[in-house]
Parts: C-alpha cells; structure tokens; sequence
C-alpha cells in the first residue's frame, strides 16, 4: 500500500526563504504543523524561540521551555514547538517584559515586531469571508482560521450584519470579542502582505471595485509620497487614518 499524506518531514533547502534558519548547516528543519496559517505564510514557534529570540540553542532547550508553560500565543499557551505562527500573531513570553507581532516587512516575508504589553490585548484579522448558519445567524471567517459567530435577532432583516469582505476586526485576545471594525475604504491604513509590493503600507487613496473578470485593485499612498497599486486581496487594514499597530520599520 502507498504512502498516504504529505511528509512529516521539512528540510531546510525548501523552506520558506524568510526563516532565519541557515540553509546549508544542517539538512532538516522543523516542518510547522496543520493549524491556521499555511506553510508559507508562517513560523514554527521553536524556531521563533531558538532562531529569533534567541531564547534557546537547541531543539531540546525549547521544548523545555515550552513545557513549562512559559509561550503564549495570542494570549493561549502553547506547548508545541511546531505550532505554526502567523500574519498578525501575538508571542508573549511569561518573565519578560517584552511581546511580538508577526508582520510582513517590506521585500522579505514574515518577521517579528517588538511591541508594549498594552498592545498585547488586541488583534486584527481580515475577514475572508462570512456566511448565513443555523437560524440565519451570521458566520465570519477571519484569516487565521477564527470564526466569529454574531447572533442575528429576525433573519428576514438581519440589522446585526454591519461586517464587509475585506475589512479587519480588532478583536479582543483570549475572549475573542469584537472591539472595532476597520473598513477598507479611502483613507484607510493598510498594509501589503503579498506581492511585489510585499510589507509597503500607507494610507489607500483609492479603491477600483472588482469585476466578473479582474480583482478590486488598491491605490496607495506610503509615507515618502510614493504611490503604489496592488490587488485587494492582499491588502490588510490596520487603522483608520494611521496604523493601530507598530509596524516593521515604523
């Protein structure tokens, strides 16, 4: 019988280019585990431990550290060093002061922010899409894999149904509730997370809607006064105006 599923296994050649791992040191690495970010889009938490905080030297060391209870992601604690962190995602480690995002920055991939503790109780998260569940109640899907359910009182008019595709929502960590939405529209803050343009942000100065055929393209303006255009479908709002978050490079 054929093997069925994918490997188990990673080796450092093909891993994603942004990961601070040496590519020729050893042969393997540590392949992230299914979960809300794809492979591509993500960063093993050991080797966030081991390779950007420097936290640990070995594979060993970290999972010591994280059976003792000591990494928080988005607020939960996590014991496995093969859970994948994503865009957007919050690493606290219990005994210091210091937390981070993961962010894209510009031309390289996914990186760690340092931010203040104060920052730490919020998340933003882009809706991917939203659907009509049981009852007429409403389902949104957000981009690392959350789904936030929002009760609905008369299906036939469901007035609770303010959320847009596209948009983000500041959500409070661990509770999950809804703090804010930010809509993509003119003068809104947002930052690229594919793409050529891969880490840019800066204030959208227009939006030209999709169509059957092509996507809604995005007009933005960055700080330098530089404007860029890309694909809707890579832009994450961050702010209304000016960015709720400490950005890479900012």
């Amino acid at each position: 019988m054929g093997k069925k599923g994918g490997s188990r296994h990673l080796k450092r050649m093909p891993a994603p280019r942004f990961w601070r791992i040496e590519t020729k040191e050893f042969k393997w690495t540590i392949k992230p585990k299914p979960g809300p970010h794809p492979i591509d889009l993500c960063i093993p938490l050991a080797v966030i431990l081991r390779d950007y905080l420097g936290l640990a030297r070995t594979i060993r060391e970290t999972n010591l550290l994280l059976s003792q209870g000591k990494v928080k992601v988005d607020g939960h604690f996590r014991r496995d060093g093969k859970y994948p962190v994503g865009l957007m995602d919050i690493v606290e480690i219990a005994g210091t002061k210091g937390a981070f995002r993961v962010l894209p920055v510009e031309g390289k991939g996914l990186t760690l922010v340092e931010t203040t503790k104060e920052d730490t109780g919020f998340k933003l998260c882009k809706i991917q899409d939203k659907r009509t569940v049981a009852n007429g109640h409403l389902q949104i899907n957000l981009h690392d894999g959350r789904n936030i359910l929002v009760k609905v009182q008369n299906p036939s008019n469901p007035t609770e149904d303010v959320y847009s595709t596209g948009a983000s929502l500041q959500i409070e960590i661990p509770t999950q509730k809804v703090l804010k939405q930010l809509k993509m529209a003119d003068g809104a803050y947002a930052i690229v997370t594919r793409g050529r343009n891969l880490g840019r942000h800066g204030k959208i100065s227009s939006i030209i809607p999709r169509s059957s055929t092509r996507p809604a393209i995005v007009e933005i303006r960055d700080s330098k006064g530089e404007t860029f255009r890309t694909v809707g479908d890579y832009v994450f709002i961050v702010g209304e105006g000016t960015s709720a978050i400490k950005l890479a490079g900012a």
